[in-house]
This record gives structure tokens, C-alpha cells and sequence, in this order.
């Protein structure tokens, strides 16, 4: 670590694959959290693919190529903070495996996986911070990923933030911690059984009430908001950092029926 007593932690923000061809306002939303936390915030651009994809699929030789990048890119910061639960179980969890029998990259995997940190479990559980001065007018639910939830244990944390939005009610849906049926390449291999749990998750989405949809994961909620869009239901869908650092603007992620018409 190189932190010191007079300055903040130095942050290497993990600019998932997603939010980059997707959802960039992620990116600008985690960055803004985390500077008004007093951290200095650097965005590698050597950075590639975490290469989950590839591990995932069976690929460990690209995986490991990918990792080794990703390692190069981040090992000097004091952490490596991504906006997916998805992305950074894989660098905490993951790469050490990859690299379980090479004596050289072994240690560097196992020193990037310790320091490794999804946004919101880094800004509750590390920094201990609120968002400051943000403001939502509308009232929310919130889906918990599968990665974040079952291999980083995130629930309670992006909670204790929406709580801390002015404006802003919560409202838990039905099943919040069940599978939206994305899943990576689960939906490619089985797009049947993927469209029925995307279905009983939008159904929960509109049983609950709430006009708003947040998440720690772009994959999840663009799944969702595929849905939600396709029954023209008027839901917005925003990652739960853009509603944290108050540039949540327009429908979001899925936009509003009538909007879209």
C-alpha cells in the first residue's frame, strides 16, 4: 500500500467492458463517489477485459493472458475499485486460480486479489462513506447480482447508501436475490430458460411498486431492462451509482414506455 497519513487512497477504477460500450455515466458516477470520499482516482488505460468470459467458457490460457494485463495495469495502486460485482469476484476470486501453478505470477494475482473491490462494498465497508448532497425523487427497489451477492456477500451495503439519498424511498421486491436469468453465456446457451427468469423478475419488478430499478451489475440490469422495455413498462433503470452521485437523468437503462413510443 501506499497510502499516506496526508492524502487519500489512490484508486485504479476498473472501467468494466460493459460500462465502457454501454453505460460510460457508470464510469463518470463512480469516479465523482469516489473523489467525494477523498480518493485520488486514475483510470488505467492499458486496462483490459477482466477475462471472466473466457474462464467461464473454458479458455484459461486467453483468461490468463487477460488477467496478466489487468494485474500489470492495476498492482501499483492501493486498490482496484470496479462498478460490477461480476468483474471483481473474478479478480478476487478467480485469478489466484488461474495462476495456482505459476510460481511468478502467483503471488502478484494473490497481492491484486486482496486489494480488489466492487464500488459499493469499497465505499461502505472501506471508506465508511454517504454520498454527499444527492438527491432521488422516486421510489426504488433493488436487484442483488449473483456475483455480487453470493461471492462478495453484498447486500446490506448499497442499501445503507440509497438509504442516505434524500428523496429517495426503498422498496424491496419479491425474490430480490433470485438470478435475472443473464448470467453471462447462461443466456446464449439457454435463451428458453433465461427469457422465463427475466420474466418472474420483471414481474417482481412492477409487483413492487416501485418506478425505479437499481444494481451493482450492468449485465443484470441491461437483461432487465431489455424486458422491461419489450412490455412497455415505465420503469427506469439506473446502476445504483448513478442514483448514488445524483446524475441518474432520463429513463435510464430501459426507458419509459411512453418515452420510447
Amino acid at each position: 500500500m501506499t497510502e499516506s497519513p496526508t492524502r487519500g487512497p489512490r484508486v485504479g477504477l476498473f472501467a468494466t467492458c460493459l460500462m465502457n460500450v454501454f453505460r460510460p455515466n457508470v464510469g463518470f458516477s463512480a469516479v465523482k463517489l469516489l473523489e467525494d470520499a477523498g480518493c485520488i482516482v486514475e483510470v488505467p488505460a492499458n486496462q483490459t477485459c477482466c477475462g471472466q468470459p473466457g474462464y467461464n467458457s473454458g479458455d484459461y490460457d486467453a483468461a490468463r493472458a487477460l488477467a496478466r494485463q489487468v494485474i500489470e495495469a492495476f498492482e501499483n495502486y492501493d486498490y482496484i475499485v470496479g462498478p460490477s460485482g461480476s468483474c471483481m469476484a473474478t479478480i478476487r476470486h478467480d485469478y489466484p486460480v488461474l495462476f495456482q501453478d505459476d510460481p511468478v505470477w502467483l503471488p502478484r494475482a494473490q497481492a491484486l486479489s486482496e486489494k480488489a473491490w466492487e464500488l459499493l462494498s469499497f465505499l461502505a465497508d472501506v471508506l465508511h462513506a454517504a454520498p454527499s448532497d444527492s438527491r432521488y425523487e422516486g421510489t426504488v427497489t433493488y436487484h442483488d447480482s449473483c456475483s455480487g451477492l453470493r461471492g462478495l456477500g453484498i447486500k446490506g451495503q448499497p442499501r445503507a447508501l440509497l438509504g442516505e439519498v434524500d428523496g429517495l424511498k426503498l422498496k424491496e421486491m419479491e425474490d430480490s436475490e433470485v438470478c435475472c436469468g443473464f448470467g453471462g453465456t447462461f443466456c446464449v446457451k439457454y435463451p428458453e430458460i433465461s427469457e422465463k427468469m427475466v420474466e418472474d423478475k420483471v414481474r417482481n419488478v412492477l409487483a413492487s411498486g416501485a418506478d425505479t430499478l437499481v444494481g451493482g451489475d450492468l449485465g443484470c440490469l441491461m437483461n432487465i431492462a431489455g424486458r422491461l422495455k419489450r412490455v412497455n413498462a415505465p420503469v427506469k433503470v439506473f446502476h445504483t451509482a448513478e442514483v448514488l452521485a445524483g446524475l441518474a437523468d432520463g429513463p435510464g437503462l430501459a426507458g419509459a414506455a411512453k418515452e420510447s413510443e
